[in-house]
């Protein structure tokens, strides 16, 4: 008897961890006669009397501002929500005029509250009291705009599920202090940073210096901009905002960094999109339809 082939490779944890390396997934335990005659009857490719199966983790899903469709954006019964569904989501960080850091993303609250006025000159508890999720539908009146704090201790409430939760700053300044709310709730390696990070070398470096381990994207906006977003030393991610070739993800790969599509190509309801996505290898897809998303990778499996 031909000898047994036993290969194992890792892939994300049940910590949602994200180990290098971790786009593919390999669990064989055959025979090498079992692999011939598998290779045979599925075109695979044998080499020296052996195949090895490798499937594409799936991307992971990325609810923009949460399930914006469904529950008032940036607030915590929406988020909630998606953890319940292992879905990650996307927030945003504003500053008030006393220094808190919170969940919300326009500069003002106008749109999304019953107050007016602009966050940086608001104090934590004038913001606080205002309401953050009648606008959407009186069934959320009373919610309130969230802390960073309150969004990291409710990721940290399940630490068993594997999703990743973007972490779009927009006020300048606020790295230090995310990051360390981010390490006091243990949810860091949970967390990609995107916002101003992606296009600002300076906003990764201060990242980067509050924690090495804080996980930092760069962009690429279309193809000319690739190869140096592949390549860029400061980054752990390539932020892509057009869809990607197999090539480019496997060269992203290949440079110990993974792949995050946002944007117009793939924000709406898009399937053909997703799949261009899912087929050429990409790690997490940001978008308003995260149910719909799901549902496709499902009928994928």
């Amino acid at each position: 008897m031909l000898p047994m082939l036993s290969l194992t490779f890792s892939t994300i944890d049940r910590s949602g961890r994200f180990p290098d390396r971790a786009r593919r997934f390999v669990a064989v335990t055959f025979t090498a006669n079992c692999l011939l005659a598998f290779a045979g009857a599925c075109g695979l490719l044998a080499l020296q009397g052996a195949a090895v199966v490798v499937a594409d983790e799936p991307p992971r899903i990325v609810a923009h501002r949460g399930l914006l469709l469904h529950a008032p954006k940036n607030t915590l019964p929406n988020f909630r929500a998606c953890l319940a569904l292992s879905l990650g989501f996307e927030f945003d960080v504003e500053r008030t005029k006393d220094d808190a850091l919170v969940c919300i993303h326009d500069a003002s609250v106008d749109r999304t509250t019953d107050g007016s006025g602009l966050v940086a000159d608001l104090t934590l508890d004038q913001l606080r009291k205002l309401d953050a999720g009648g606008w959407f539908d009186p069934r959320f009146a009373g919610a309130r705009v969230p802390t960073i704090d309150e969004v990291f201790a409710l990721v940290a409430q399940d630490r068993d599920r594997p999703v990743l939760i973007a972490v779009d700053l927009k006020a300048a300044g606020v790295e230090e202090g995310v990051v360390r709310s981010a390490v006091k709730h243990r949810v860091l390696d949970r967390l990609l940073f995107i916002g101003r990070t992606i296009s600002d070398p300076e906003v990764r470096k201060r990242l980067k210096g509050a924690s090495p381990q804080a996980q930092v994207a760069i962009v690429a906006n279309d193809a000319a901009e690739f190869p140096g977003a592949a390549s860029a030393t400061d980054a752990d991610w390539v932020y892509f905002r057009y869809l990607p070739t197999r090539g480019e993800v496997d060269t992203v790969h290949r440079a110990g960094k993974r792949a995050f599509i946002a944007g117009i190509t793939v924000s709406g309801n898009v399937p053909d999109h997703w799949r261009v996505a899912i087929d050429a290898g990409i790690d997490a897809i940001l978008t308003d339809y995260p149910l719909e998303l799901a549902s496709l990778l499902r009928g994928l499996r």
